[in-house]
């Protein structure tokens, strides 16, 4: 065998790889862009017309344990497939969705809260705070979308058998980037709640 030629594990370990770094460099761009945004967040505190005592909405604490429960869901998912274990597996990516979009409907009744207590993201009765808040949630909505659509293609694939013990690839990297929301959404949140 000449130096040049990979033996087709060898070729399946580099682009794995390939897919793996991609997927980091993607995530390190949308950690920059939230950086972005949270150091806005902290600049603009100083203004006149911040609210200094602004409460969370009670749906933004019950989104973080759901987004949770999906990080728990996907790797339990990717734990059973690697055990060749494809009902379980199909439980845990059923619910992993569920959960998903259970999260995206607890954002919604969160901004209705904050709506009720007289707040608004925009127009001449929003608020500085309020629309910081707005527009950090709905970008990291925007990060779940895509996060959803992968988690439909994961399952589609799935139940076209796919997956099996040898072959991962497709639900860790779902995996790896819904740990990736929820480690940005509990940052988000604990960032926004303590940092008023």
């Amino acid at each position: 065998m000449t130096p040049d030629k990979m033996t087709p594990e060898e070729e399946k370990a580099r682009s794995e790889r390939s897919f793996k770094l991609l997927l980091l460099f993607a995530m390190l761009s949308m950690t920059m862009m939230f950086a972005g945004l949270t150091s806005a967040f902290v600049v603009s505190k100083s203004r006149a017309d911040w609210l200094k005592n602004f409460q969370m909405p009670t749906a933004f604490f019950i989104s973080t344990a759901v987004i949770i429960g999906c990080s728990i869901t996907f790797h339990l998912a990717k734990k059973a497939i690697q055990k060749d274990n494809r009902s379980a597996t199909s439980g845990y990516l059923w619910a992993t969705l569920a959960l998903g979009i259970l999260f995206v409907f607890l954002q919604f009744r969160g901004f209705g809260e904050v709506i009720a207590m007289g707040y608004y993201f925009t127009g001449t009765a929003s608020n500085i705070t309020t629309t910081f808040l707005y527009v950090v949630t709905v970008a990291h909505l925007a990060h779940l979308a895509g996060g959803l659509i992968s988690l439909l293609i994961i399952i589609y694939n799935h139940f076209k058998q796919k997956y099996n013990s040898g072959q991962t690839l497709g639900i860790e990297l779902g995996a790896m980037y819904w740990h990736f929301l929820d480690l940005l959404w509990v940052y988000l949140f604990l960032f926004l709640y303590f940092f008023k």
